[in-house]
């Protein structure tokens, strides 16, 4: 068995980055730039006002002094003309500051009269005025290659008039569930079968983690079956399957998979939950085996699957986000395996404690679904006490 952070590190060793498209900003958030993102204008393009109020010459605008209103400047709607001594003009949010004025004379500070304007508080120069370029200039880098977008960053991009965006298309998943055991969400359950989650709880992983995952029929456990079923995913950027990876009867994906090209990297991690984990090609596709136990799956794609997804899509591949916070409850010493106790996060007199569950099989799905983190157990670990630091892996940051 291999560590954790071998598996990881030789999975994302075998990945390169999609290929760019070019897409339309409206659909650019989540992606990664396959580009830099440069500004094609200066924000603001001119100086212009931070308030409501008149535009005046800062020498001028000396507490009890009248200037004489001479025009408008609204945001879109520049006043042409040029600020004279004793002269004002009114000036809106976003409006440009007209030759001349150096200052805004904010509106609840002036008395009007007609266009005698009294200055009831002293303006200093640049008071109130937004210089042309404050925010960024023309051909400024503003978004880097290899950033994966947010809402911000498709505002940034707006701004900086990029219609358009080169990104690392979305990386395509083929998901595979394999079993006879197994049958999909609403259809009729095989004698002694279960409901399958595995494939629909990865897929939405997939979609969490930047990737386009193609869900593919249930495989049952037959050779030629599975066979078949990895043809489909051909034209994927990876084949993740879920079940058969272990040593028993019907663990046959290694087994079915050999005869179509399959080449193993290596197989279990010394890991719990998650052991009976694969790594290989099946010609040209990378191939993830994970487990068949629902944790055990959504655990390994916490550790690999997610940070496989980063680096296909582009991005910084790394090891999923840790905090380090309290223990709320005593944990024993560990064995020889790296452990993930799911467990809840709690406030105690301010301060944020984590809680492992009681139970901790690897097939309680309800356990995973009310968990808040995975608290981190390195093999041989010792004994933790209640108030001892601990990591853990926040599964919110994770979009689980």
């Amino acid at each position: 068995m291999i560590s954790v952070d071998e598996a990881r590190d030789r999975i994302l060793a075998a990945l390169s980055p999609t290929a760019p498209e070019t897409v339309p900003l409206a659909q650019g958030w989540g992606r990664v730039l396959a580009r830099p993102v440069l500004s094609r204008v200066t924000q603001p393009p001119a100086d212009v006002s931070a308030m409501d109020g008149y535009a005046v010459r800062a020498a001028d605008a000396t507490l009890g002094a009248v200037l004489k209103l001479v025009g408008t400047s609204p945001a879109g709607h520049p006043w042409e003309g040029t600020v004279g001594p004793g002269e004002t003009v009114r000036i809106f949010t976003g409006g440009f500051m007209p030759a001349g004025a150096d200052g805004v004379l904010l509106q609840e500070d002036a008395t009007a009269d007609g266009t005698a304007i009294t200055v009831n508080e002293a303006v200093a120069a640049n008071r109130w005025v937004r210089p042309r370029g404050l925010d960024f200039a023309e051909g400024e880098a503003l978004l880097p290659a290899g950033h994966r977008l947010t809402a911000r960053d498709i505002g940034l991009a707006a701004a900086a008039n990029h219609p358009w965006l080169a990104v690392h298309r979305a990386p395509r998943i083929g998901i595979l569930a394999t079993g006879d055991e197994i049958a999909l969400p609403g259809d009729p359950l095989p004698p002694g079968g279960i409901v399958s989650s595995n494939a629909h709880a990865l897929a939405a992983l997939v979609r969490a983690g930047g990737g386009d995952p193609l869900v593919l029929p249930i495989a049952p456990d037959d050779s030629q079956a599975i066979a078949e079923a990895a043809q489909a995913a051909r034209a994927c950027d990876m084949l993740v399957t879920t079940g058969g990876a272990s040593v028993g009867e019907h663990d046959l994906v290694q087994a079915a998979l050999g005869p179509q090209g399959f080449a193993l990297d290596f197989w279990q991690i010394a890991m719990r939950p998650g052991k009976p984990l694969i790594w290989g090609r099946l010609g040209q596709v990378p191939l993830l085996g994970l487990p068949g136990n629902p944790v055990s799956a959504l655990v390994c794609a916490v550790q690999f699957l997610l940070p496989a997804l980063a680096r296909l899509s582009g991005g910084e591949a790394k090891p999923p986000p840790t905090l380090r916070v309290r223990a709320g409850a005593a944990m024993a010493a560990n064995d020889k395996r790296f452990d993930h106790l799911r467990a809840r996060l709690e406030t105690r007199d301010g301060e944020t404690v984590v809680v492992p569950f009681a139970k901790q099989d690897s097939s309680m799905l309800k356990t995973l679904a009310r968990a808040d983190a995975l608290v981190l157990r390195a093999a041989h670990a010792p004994a933790v006490a209640v108030g001892e630091m601990v990591d853990v892996i926040p599964l919110a940051q994770l979009g689980l």
